[in-house]
């Protein structure tokens, strides 16, 4: 069988170096849309080298998201990434991710559960320096076709948005080639540019990865709720609920709540407010 949980949770961890500098971060910052307008005091924190800040969703593609492609290829795992969908992805940050730094990236498969027609791997991330823990991520994966094997089942939880309008309701808009510019920070799918495959997968044209939607979701609740504070950032987790396409426009509606918890959805502005991002939850400091 392609997966066996029980060997891939069991695997030892496996370890790589992460390395990244400026150019990084800048080139990371430009793919979520910053840098506009280019001379505002506030997007010189996400671009210019004097003053720059570090989003705390970077950590998802520091040193090429090598974290995640080290999980995948865990003892017990057998899959085609044809068959793979981000279904999740959450950062929890120890401490603020600096402009340049090395880390020493140990990614396993936390858990395996089955979800009937398909799988769900949960692969947990943990990045450190020499100054200690820097930040760990969990990312699900939906693996279609490889579910049904009799594992646990797993947790469903949704998050209950409040019932009242939101704080703030921003509007963003993606980039005509921000899928272009964010495969520039590691991830190559041909599904994000080629219009060839990604008509193949059953798109009219290519898609913008989830992770570039995940990072401009969190640089718009720093920016318009923490006054531009990316060290106020605790945690993010967010579930992928659908595509977005270069070139549109997000809605990010914003609810404050106790403890510093920040509830999000973010939709689709033009295609009825099409759900792009649920279950999003930003906890602050």
């Amino acid at each position: 069988m392609p997966i066996d949980a029980t060997r891939a949770v069991a695997a030892e961890p496996r370890s790589t170096t992460l390395a990244w500098d400026h150019k990084d971060i800048q080139l990371y910052h430009l793919g979520l849309g910053a840098g506009r307008p280019a001379t505002d005091p506030d997007e010189l924190r996400y671009t210019l080298e004097s003053r720059l800040h570090v989003l705390p969703s970077f950590a998802t593609v520091a040193g090429a998201g090598m974290g995640v492609v080290g999980g995948l290829s865990a003892p017990g795992l057998d899959i085609e990434l044809a068959s793979v969908l981000h279904g999740s992805q959450r950062v929890e940050l120890h401490r603020p991710i600096p402009v340049k730094g090395t880390a020493t990236s140990t990614s396993r498969v936390a858990a395996v559960y089955d979800k009937g027609k398909a799988a769900i791997l949960v692969l947990r991330t943990e990045a450190a320096d020499d100054d200690g823990p820097l930040w760990t991520s969990d990312a699900q994966l939906f693996v279609r076709g490889e579910g049904g094997f009799g594992g646990e089942r797993g947790p469903s939880e949704r998050l209950e948005l409040p019932e009242r309008a939101p704080d703030r309701t921003v509007e963003r808009a993606v980039r005509e080639d921000a899928a272009l510019l964010h495969r520039l920070s590691g991830d190559w799918n041909p599904l994000h540019a080629d219009p060839e495959f990604a008509k193949l997968a059953g798109f009219d044209r290519p898609i913008l990865h989830g992770l570039c939607t995940y990072g401009m979701t969190l640089k718009a609740v720093v920016d318009t709720l923490l006054g531009g504070d990316v060290t106020k950032v605790r945690s993010y987790g967010a579930r992928f609920a659908g595509v977005v396409f270069p070139g549109e426009t997000l809605r990010i509606r914003m609810w404050s709540g106790d403890g510093g918890r920040v509830q999000v959805t973010v939709t689709a502005a033009d295609r009825d407010d099409a759900p792009v991002l649920a279950d999003t939850l930003v906890e602050t400091k």
